[in-house]
């Protein structure tokens, strides 16, 4: 076989590898999506409908996302990356350790007591019934009852149905894990899979020696370890918008170095603008994130009217956001209108700002060849680009002071505000500090980043978006880097300002996983390479800029591994999945479970009829946290008329007792999370969950 020969059959250079394997997560999590929503709104999310259904949806992304036939590997258009084996395989390692690490290590959180196990909880449903709402089974307990109460922590009580908090998009996720016996691994291979997307973006806009240091400075950071052990919506999140933002920066290069083949082009953006979408379905937020990627595609509909080939991308990457946040949007409307109902006071402004950018978007595109044949005033001209890079430096900076002249508050005037001030008040004791219940301490929002990517990260994040802002208002140029630096620039600044989550941690850290903690890493490993660039560093020959790229990738990984390293080998809420199935299994055969305590029906609810697979309900407490023994017994009476075994649940022997002889069904004592309010965790606390019943 001749060498160069048709026959010949060449493999994947590395670089190709790179490129290739870095946006797979984000197709893979997208086609899934895809597939399982309309699944699950007919109610057949079942396995092999699923898979019959998702794998196709997977390899229709991919064939029109990836060019696996690039022509010549030894071009950089069909290359998309150029690296070397061992830069690859360092990214892989890191990705590998991060799964393996975080899968050993992972959190057993099944009793509902935050959003974890609510997620884990919603996804086991999925998984045993393919199907929503979730059926309050009131004929098992004598029919309906106004002492009768269906909802828990985590689920709302709507028309005579159960309905999950949340938006739907994790849970697909979570149950195809349950399926494949693993929910409770899943988040550690999701969290693999981010850095290894974190590492593709790297390398496309630093370069490819700096993907693996950048994956591992990401890796290493407090949450993100948080999030890659526990069922919750970040990682995921992240996946879809980072993935996305790589795979349209490999759509524009292609579409810049082979301008032809619009046909592929537009199905390479408009895979791409999906991708991007469908981060809706899996947060609120995503609405927020890709705010700045309906802007840009007007701009490239801008430069396709005045012949610039990005200008391609630019219509089917607006359909493709459209069509993905559709669907999104439409699922919490169909299956989650409570929990948009709960935060109707972010989601209806973030409403108005979307429909608000979507006009400004359209216009703009409207008047933009007008506008570009106007003449730029010289003087503006030279002076924008460094007042852009002084701006961002300013913000950075007074968020940074934002402690010294505003305390954030909030006066609680729903349930929901009261119930977070006294969880405030409980965490401010336990910490030692004034107790105040509405402070928010939102105004230290840059401070939590600085905890977790350490100062030298935050600073060259913020020379980095300096430098580059005085570029791209100078000449364009670098061009890749307009939409993530849009991105990561106005998410950090809007997530900073209104964090709007319990500001205890490491539960508020997961607000940084999405954009702001990968979008720091990015900006910073760019700020380390432009600082070695520099002419100074010559003087001292080849040693001078590998002593200081070593330098800089220390300063990136030390700071997140020494405030990493306190909880990093520590797992909380061990045991919870040997506990539940143990309390499962003492369950008489046709029982009702009546849970008659507060703190066992915000915990156990769902996890007994989920897990379990058994009826469940609450007696309504008039007063206090124990309902009245004369509606207890009422209510039992109307289970054994209907044919079952009344079984009461409390969490200590003597709330049981008054019904039946009282039986342990749970006595777990593990870790939980530490709650801290002025620092960094670095230990994790006693967690004890007991459970009595009283069967009869």
């Amino acid at each position: 076989m001749g060498s160069g020969g048709p026959d010949q059959v060449r493999r994947p250079s590395a670089g190709r590898v790179l490129a290739v394997a870095s946006v797979l997560p984000a197709l893979v999590v997208a086609g899934w999506l895809l597939a399982g929503l309309p699944l699950l709104l007919a109610g057949v999310y079942r396995p092999l409908p699923a898979l019959a259904l998702g794998l196709p949806v997977i390899a229709l992304l991919c064939l029109a996302a990836l060019r696996v036939s690039a022509g010549d590997p030894e071009k950089p258009e069909a290359e998309g990356l150029r690296a070397g084996r061992w830069q690859v395989a360092g990214v892989a390692g890191v990705a590998l350790a991060s799964g393996v690490f975080n899968a050993v290590l992972h959190s057993e959180q099944l009793v509902v007591r935050r959003d974890p196990a609510t997620y884990a909880q919603y996804a086991v449903w999925l998984a045993g019934h393919g199907s929503l709402p979730i059926p309050s089974q009131v004929a098992a307990f004598g029919g309906p009852d106004p002492s009768l109460v269906f909802k828990s922590v985590g689920f709302y009580e709507v028309g005579g149905a159960v309905v999950p908090q949340f938006m739907p998009g994790p849970p697909l996720l979570f149950a195809a894990g349950q399926w494949a016996g693993g929910l409770l691994v899943t988040p550690a291979v999701l969290g693999a899979l981010a850095v290894l997307t974190v590492a593709g973006v790297a390398a496309r806009l630093v370069g490819a020696r700096w993907a693996a240091p950048a994956a591992l400075a990401f890796a290493v950071c407090q949450p993100v370890l948080y999030t890659s052990r526990t069922t919750l919506s970040e990682i995921p999140s992240l996946i879809l918008l980072l993935g996305g933002l790589a795979l349209l920066h490999d759509t524009l290069s292609r579409a810049v170095a082979a301008p032809g083949a619009p046909g592929r082009r537009w199905a390479e953006a408009a895979v791409a603008g999906l991708v991007f979408g469908l981060a809706v379905l899996v947060r609120v937020d995503g609405l927020r994130d890709v705010l700045p990627v309906l802007a840009f595609a007007g701009l490239l509909v801008a430069m396709r009217r005045s012949g610039r080939p990005e200008g391609v991308a630019g219509p089917p990457l607006l359909a493709g956001v459209a069509v993905g946040a559709g669907l999104g949007l439409y699922a919490a409307y169909e299956l989650a209108r409570p929990y948009l109902a709960y935060l109707s006071r972010s989601v209806q402004p973030l409403l108005l700002i979307c429909a608000a950018v979507l006009a400004l978007t359209v216009l703009g595109t409207a008047v933009a060849p007008w506008v570009a044949r106007l003449p730029r005033p010289r003087r503006l001209a030279r002076w924008l680009p460094t007042a852009g890079a002084a701006l961002t430096v300013l913000v950075m900076a007074g968020l940074a002071a934002r402690p010294l002249f505003q305390t954030v508050r909030r006066v609680p005037l729903t349930p929901e505000d009261r119930l977070t001030a006294r969880f405030i008040e409980e965490t401010q004791r336990a910490n030692g500090l004034p107790l105040d219940g509405e402070h928010l301490y939102f105004e230290q929002s840059l401070h939590w980043v600085v905890w977790y990517v350490g100062v030298p990260a935050v600073l060259l994040a913020t020379l980095a978006a300096a430098v580059l802002v005085r570029r791209l208002l100078r000449d364009g140029r670098p061009f890749p880097w307009l939409l993530p630096l849009a991105v990561i620039g106005w998410t950090t600044v809007t997530t900073l300002l209104r964090p709007e989550i319990t500001p205890d941690h490491p539960w508020a850290s997961r607000r940084l996983v999405p954009v702001v903690i990968p979008g720091m890493v990015l900006l910073a490993v760019w700020g380390v390479r432009w600082v070695r660039d520099r002419p100074v560093w010559r003087r001292y020959g080849a040693r001078g800029p590998r002593w200081v790229s070593a330098a800089g990738v220390a300063l990136l990984l030390v700071p997140p591994v020494v405030t990493s390293i306190g909880t990093a080998f520590s797992p909380v809420e061990r045991g919870e999945r040997a506990a539940v199935a143990a309390m499962c299994a003492r369950f008489p055969a046709n029982a009702s479970v009546l849970i008659v305590e507060r703190v066992t029906g915000d915990r156990l609810t769902q996890a007994v009829r989920g897990s379990c697979g058994v009826p469940v309900a609450e007696a309504r407490r008039t007063d206090g946290d124990v309902a009245p023994a004369d509606e207890v017994r009422r209510l039992t009476a109307r289970i054994r008329a209907a044919g079952r075994v009344p079984v009461v649940l409390a969490a200590d022997a003597a709330q049981v007792a008054p019904y039946g002889t009282p039986r342990q069904v749970m006595g777990l004592e593990t870790r939980q999370d530490e709650r801290s309010l002025t620092g960094p965790p670095d230990a994790t606390w006693t967690l004890r969950i007991t459970a009595w019943m009283a069967a009869g």
